[in-house]
């Protein structure tokens, strides 16, 4: 156990989940479900059963680390990674594998996103922990995948090869190939084949593992965190990666590793995932009325209202009328109202209110 390790990604801005999810404060950091904990601490209770607190480390953006500090008191200073910019997934990872090369080299490591939801939390750890074992002692790239329910367009999905790939898990297949979000007639024929999962985004490997693969097929990254290595847990570690970031290019792990290398494996399962990445992933997952709408708020009224998801603070009174498949959320000094089919701008709508309002609205 004591060669686990835990990465959390939790630099995002989450601005699908505008208006209550702002740059100064983003939905990592919200306790958007109602249940007393944020998702960047509720992502921390799920692996805290098996990976020491000592032994996690938080990649976030550098105005952020307050906020991980004040939710996580549990860890240090040193254990929070303060990216200068924003330079998607590979960099983080890479910054964080080589500041774990300082203090044990034989780790093996989890990566998980900050924001996601696991409903059936005792079978999500038990293959976490089928996938440390097996990385363990295999050199190999593993991703958990997801049955899928439905043909959702808004998650990556995973093809797999027919046959088992290791005798003592009859759930784990080598990868066939890689696909970034499907139309809705592609993501029918995937659930319909039965070869497809979900991509999680929530990866298992060793640490020599992973930096062979940044070596094979991302060089460029990591030669750059490379020459740090004798600064890492020092005073000159956040000029080093201010640099370095600066020189970085900006690539995800899937594109710049996974979809290239030959030893990625996938484990499949079904534990109540979903990643909470927009309002309507948030509706779908939420408890439904007797109109099928997702209310929260303690004081909204609806009349011939359906199908919504409604979002308002608790100190202010609501009424909605004659609504069917809309948005509506409140933060602050701001009202979104958007129809659920089209939250794909809500990207949009932000850029707007940022040219248009000013920063301080977004």
């Amino acid at each position: 156990m004591e060669n686990n390790y835990c990465i959390i990604m939790a630099g995002g801005i989450g601005s699908r989940f505008w208006p209550l999810s702002r740059v100064v404060k983003p939905k990592q950091f919200i306790d958007i479900l109602g249940v007393g904990r944020t998702f960047l601490q509720q992502t921390f209770d799920r692996f805290s059963t098996i990976i020491p607190k000592e032994n996690f480390l938080i990649v976030t953006s550098v105005k952020y680390k307050y906020l991980v500090l004040e939710q996580l008191p549990e860890l240090t200073e040193e254990q929070v990674l303060l990216e200068p910019l924003r330079r998607n997934t590979a960099p983080c990872l890479a910054y964080a594998a080589y500041k774990i090369k300082t203090k044990n080299p034989n780790a093996n490591l989890i990566v998980a996103p900050s924001d996601h939801i696991i409903l059936k939390e005792e079978e999500f750890i038990r293959q976490v922990k089928n996938g440390l074992q097996f990385t363990k002692e295999n050199d190999a790239l593993l991703t958990l995948g997801v049955k899928p329910n439905r043909p959702e367009t808004g998650y990556g999905y995973i093809q797999v090869k027919n046959e088992v790939a290791f005798n003592e898990l009859n759930n784990l297949y080598k990868v066939k190939t890689f696909t970034e979000k499907p139309d809705e007639q592609m993501a029918k024929i995937f659930v319909e084949s039965g070869e497809f999962f979900w991509n999680s985004g929530i990866f298992i490997w060793s640490l020599q593992s992973l930096l062979k693969a940044f070596n094979t097929h991302l060089k460029n990254v990591s030669s750059l965190f490379e020459k740090g290595i004798k600064l890492y847990n020092t005073s000159n570690e956040v000029n080093f990666i201010n640099k370095t970031y600066s020189e970085c290019p900006g690539i995800s792990i899937d594109y710049g590793i996974m979809e290239k290398a030959k030893n990625v494996y996938v484990l499949t399962a079904d534990f109540g995932w979903s990643d909470l990445g927009t309002w309507g992933s948030l509706y779908e997952t939420k408890e439904k009325d007797s109109n099928e709408n997702v209310i929260s708020g303690n004081n909204i009224l609806t009349y011939n209202t359906n199908n919504c998801i409604v979002n308002i603070s608790s100190g202010k009174v609501a009424v909605l009328q004659g609504l069917d498949g809309y948005i509506v959320a409140e933060s602050n000094e701001t009202l979104m109202i958007c129809k659920r089919e089209d939250e794909q701008q809500i990207k949009q709508f932000v850029t707007d209110v940022k040219i248009k309002k000013g920063d301080s609205l977004v």
